[in-house]
């Protein structure tokens, strides 16, 4: 076999392992099951409000669906760093809404000022009132195929309630 046959063949290996690694990470993803599309997103909002209030916490809605990669991505995002765990652990009541072809939630979707004109996923602070502190174009989290640790760090952190309640001089 001559030079160029191997590097033709070479290069068609390569380009078949690449794609035989996307179809596995798709399949991997269409797997994975974040959002429950049976759920009613205002119960979910008013339970996880009257959660917070009682714990002196924020909501944390992440706002989107099993079909979106983004948002499977976002989830094993925050799972693979303790840090992002721990902070939305501490500080956070956390909810998935679903929103898709079966459930788009459009009440929990105008109770909150209508998020998903953001695309997906979006996040909302809610606080323990119930009112909507902040909405996140999570696209502003990304950089390249992936989420920015330090923006994603720095929305979370800036959204906590010690974050917001401001230090008054004794």
């Amino acid at each position: 076999m001559n030079k160029i046959m191997k590097k033709v063949l070479l290069s068609v290996l390569t380009l078949l392992a690449i794609g035989l690694y996307a179809i596995q990470t798709a399949e991997a993803q269409s797997n994975v099951k974040l959002y429950d599309p049976s759920l009613d997103g205002m119960k979910q909002i008013r339970e996880a409000v009257a959660q917070a209030k009682k714990s002196g916490k924020h909501v944390f809605i992440q706002y989107g669906g099993n079909w979106c990669p983004w948002c499977i991505k976002f989830d094993a995002f925050v799972k693979s760093d303790t840090g992002l765990t721990r902070i939305i652990n501490q500080h956070y009541v956390p909810v998935k809404l679903n929103y898709d072809q079966t459930n788009r939630n459009y009440e929990a979707n105008e109770y909150l000022g209508n998020p998903i004109r953001f695309g997906f996923p979006v996040f909302i602070i809610l606080n323990g009132e119930g009112k909507v502190l902040h909405i996140q174009d999570s696209a502003l989290l990304e950089e390249g195929e992936d989420y920015n640790r330090q923006k994603v760090y720095s929305f979370l952190n800036n959204w906590t309630p010690p974050a917001i309640i401001p230090v008054r001089k004794q």
